[in-house]
């Protein structure tokens, strides 16, 4: 993913996203959508908002531009597809994040994770016990 950087004042998508990216990007996620045109958004934030048509379609431009979204010319307009799905993309900036920090960065994240699974509910550490035990298989 190109462009993409980390505001850690903000929430969700919007941390690594600016707010009418992460919008859009949810509007497609939610929406289910394999391919999409400008307009399909711009239809859907227009019933929430007063918005241009050119901002929206530059936004989703950019969108591109970061690979998050392909896309393939249909007469005079272009059809995007999402390259990964919500979680994926979390799943890829959580880890884009964490390869960025220096080793001691790093440390710190993993005791923050242990910290973290010492709250846990009995279902959570289940799914780290099953991910723990895929990796382990991985690597044999």
């Amino acid at each position: 993913m190109k462009g993409i950087r980390i505001r850690p004042e903000q929430q969700g998508l919007r941390t690594s996203l600016f707010d009418l990216e992460a919008e859009i990007m949810e509007i497609v996620w939610d929406e289910g959508w394999e391919e999409f045109a400008v307009a399909d958004v711009h239809r859907i934030l227009e019933t929430q908002r007063e918005i241009a048509y050119t901002t929206v379609m530059t936004t989703i431009s950019r969108l591109y531009d970061k690979d998050l979204l392909t896309r393939r010319k249909e007469g005079r307009r272009y059809l995007y597809t999402a390259i990964m799905s919500r979680t994926e993309f979390i799943e890829a900036m959580t880890r884009e994040v964490l390869e960025s920090l220096p080793p001691v960065g790093q440390k710190a994240a993993i005791a923050l994770l242990v910290e973290r699974v010492a709250q846990a509910d009995h279902d959570e550490l289940d799914r780290l016990e099953a991910l723990i035990r895929k990796r382990r298989k991985h690597d044999e």
